[in-house]
């Protein structure tokens, strides 16, 4: 879901205020508790946050404290980790903000240090683990990128729910170009390539054939090797086997059913309707 005109006009007219002060603040090397400020304040002026109602800062999680957790009429939205702008996300960082949205059992957290923003939902499994939802510098990127405002605009505080989120997630889980890799690898499309092949040559080929081509000469390596490829192929056979199931329950109804869903001729309608003659006595 696409943010609404006026949260996509705050969201560009506040990032472009924004890019000069973060530029600044990267020239001088600002302290975390610094850029920790420039967060809470772009937290107010680009997602629409209420300073001191919807944003604590050092919130306590089991004796830990995350730098900022936003919330919304008593309802937690998300958890921020803030770096010092001069210091690059690491794994050690992305570790850290899932422990604390899992202590807290929140999806939702960010981890940014003011330029780079990433925003991960946490997979609830054993072990628990996170899925990048989205990522940006703010720095090397306009304010007009529609991802930025697609990202910011499902985590402003007038669009954030667990509907808008999921469904964002799932868009951006679907149109990746792992989970393309991973759909262009299934037995359907092989299938389709394989028909189409015939249909413009007449030649027949074997589909294990257009498989291997297709993995090892036509995908790149990343898209299927990688961490993400890996991730992109589970969710498609997730989706593959909810299709599965699906198909598999409409052909176990009782066949009496469907014959009592048919609609009779009007003819036989009528007859039906007519009470029959009684017999003689």
């Amino acid at each position: 879901m696409g943010a609404s005109v006026k949260i996509e006009a705050r969201i560009v007219a506040q990032l472009k205020k924004y890019q000069s002060i973060l530029g600044q603040a990267k020239q001088k090397d600002i302290s975390e508790s610094d850029t920790s400020s420039i967060v809470r304040e772009m937290l107010c002026d680009v997602l629409g946050c209420h300073k001191f109602e919807d944003i604590t800062g050092e919130h306590n999680i089991r004796g830990t404290f995350v730098d900022l957790a936003v919330q919304a009429d008593g309802r937690m939205l998300f958890l921020v980790e803030v770096k010092a702008i001069g210091i690059p996300l690491k794994d050690q960082h992305v570790k850290q903000a899932i422990d604390y949205a899992a202590n807290q059992g929140t999806e939702w957290v960010v981890l940014t240090n003011a330029a780079e923003w990433r925003v991960y939902k946490v997979q609830f499994s054993k072990p628990i683990d996170k899925i990048l939802v989205c990522g940006f510098d703010l720095l090397t990127m306009t304010p007009k990128n529609q991802d930025v405002i697609e990202c910011f605009g499902n985590l402003s505080r007038e669009e954030f729910s667990k509907e808008t989120m999921a469904e964002f997630f799932q868009r951006k889980e679907i149109c990746s170009k792992f989970t393309f890799a991973a759909v262009l690898q299934t037995d359907a499309m092989i299938e389709s390539l394989r028909k189409e092949i015939r249909r413009l040559s007449g030649i027949r080929i074997d589909p294990d054939v257009i498989r291997k081509i297709m993995s090892d000469e036509v995908i790149k390596r990343e898209l299927i090797d990688s961490e993400d490829g890996k991730n992109s192929q589970s969710i498609v056979k997730k989706y593959l086997k909810a299709q599965a199931r699906e198909k598999s329950r409409d052909a176990d109804e009782d066949p009496a059913q469907d014959e009592a869903k048919q609609v009779l001729p009007p003819e036989a309608a009528a007859q039906a309707a007519t009470p029959s003659a009684p017999g003689p006595s």
